[in-house]
């Protein structure tokens, strides 16, 4: 018999549903389901829930509602919950692998035994799948790196990692939307926002969207770039799947 799916408190105002342990679509489907479950029945007194790869946090005003009440409602959901997978968007972005954008291109291919080259056709040779947000504004927690790619996060962070770096970590791929810190190994750069204060839809991927990359030229990159910072830039035009 299954150990979960698990409750667990959260702060005075909220508690985790955990439906698992590790990164696996199932798993997600079943965070997804409940997601959209309170979504729709909205009981009074939910303030929010926030999807995580296997835990939805349910976050409640106590004004409203009390723990005892809610967290009823919630197992009710649970006995018919199917899992659900959702219909996400589908987009094909760009992404530059020259070496002023790749500092760790080189290394990632010797580590895994094959060449820059080998790892650029990986890399975009992969459909992602988003399982969240998180960490700041925009960035995409995406899995589905093939196995010959998976190495575990970098022993010496970055103090400063450039904005729109595309970087892979164990099973997964994200791009990072501000500079920051960060761990991951970076393989090029996207000309893109993936958070844009001005855009109808200032994060541009969501949990649930599938993403694939295409090699794009420095020149190709450069003039994106300048697309992207004068406001011309169509982000729609990469949606293959609206």
């Amino acid at each position: 018999m299954s150990a979960y799916p698990q409750i667990r408190s959260f702060g005075d105002t909220g508690f985790s549903v955990e439906f698992g342990e590790g990164i696996d679509r199932g798993i997600n489907a079943m965070v997804m389901a409940l997601h959209a479950a309170l979504t729709d029945t909205r009981p009074a007194g939910l303030v929010e829930t926030i999807p995580s790869f296997r835990a939805l946090l349910v976050q409640y005003d106590p004004l409203v509602t009390s723990r005892a009440d809610l967290e009823s409602h919630v197992r009710g959901l649970l006995g018919g919950l199917k899992p659900q997978q959702r219909a996400g968007r589908l987009w094909r972005l760009p992404v530059c692998y020259a070496d002023e954008f790749a500092p760790d291109l080189a290394e990632v291919a010797e580590r895994c035994k094959v060449t820059p080259q080998k790892v650029i056709e990986i890399h975009t040779g992969g459909r992602y799948f988003v399982y969240m947000l998180g960490f700041m504004p925009g960035l995409a927690y995406m899995g589905g790196l093939e196995a010959a790619l998976h190495l575990p996060r970098r022993s010496s962070p970055r103090t400063k990692v450039p904005q729109g770096s595309v970087a892979i970590a164990e099973s997964m791929t994200t791009i990072y939307p501000w500079e920051s810190p960060g761990g991951w190994h970076l393989l090029g750069r996207t000309p893109l926002k993936l958070f844009d204060a001005v855009r109808d839809e200032p994060i541009l991927l969501a949990a649930g969207d599938e993403v694939t990359y295409f090699a794009v030229s420095t020149d190709d990159y450069a003039a994106m770039l300048r697309q992207v910072e004068d406001g011309s830039f169509d982000s729609a035009s990469l949606r293959v799947k609206p």
